[in-house]
């Protein structure tokens, strides 16, 4: 008895369910080192000119917030693009959507930066507050993925060391070049 197979018909690309390849864990870490470098870079590129009054936090504050925001939209539109696959109605906007953590890790540096311009601590030198915490959100990432990769206590924290490091390469790089 030979066995035949009928051709099944291929369901229409736009009723299957579209699975987000950018709602991931690898995105959430993605978006977190990349804002915090980009908030970093932002504010050494900032105060290079030596603007330091409660006035150029406070712009310095919106600037990066609008950089960040400006980033995400680019990276999330790059991916649509970049995808070339027939799209749904909304999927735009969702790919645009889940480049959240990029704006979210910039979030902390942005209220660093306005909260030394409403005064609540001096405006003067409040860069190095905001490379120390960046970096240490780097180092944070680096062990947080490490651990996920069910690496040791041990090699979690050299991995997150060296992940700070190379961070604080990448932005005293972006700060000489800019």
């Amino acid at each position: 008895m030979a066995q035949t197979t009928a051709a099944v018909p291929e369901p229409h690309p736009h009723s299957q369910p579209h699975p987000h390849p950018h709602a991931t864990r690898e995105n959430i870490l993605f978006g977190g080192v990349y804002g915090a470098v980009l908030a970093c870079s932002m504010v050494a590129a900032l105060t290079q000119y030596g603007h330091t009054d409660r006035g150029s936090r406070r712009y310095d504050a919106l600037w990066l917030l609008v950089t960040a925001a400006a980033s995400a939209l680019a990276h999330g539109y790059a991916h649509y693009i970049a995808e070339r696959a027939p799209h749904r109605r909304w999927d735009a906007l969702r790919t645009l959507r889940d480049e959240w953590p990029l704006v979210a890790a910039a979030l902390p540096t942005v209220l660093l930066l306005a909260g030394a311009g409403w005064g609540w601590w001096p405006a003067n030198g409040v860069e190095y507050a905001a490379f120390v915490l960046n970096i240490t959100l780097l180092f944070c990432l680096g062990l947080v993925t490490a651990r996920w990769s069910a690496r040791s206590w041990v090699a979690a924290m050299v991995i997150g060391a060296v992940d700070a490091l190379l961070g604080v390469v990448v932005v005293v790089a972006n700060a000489l070049i800019k």
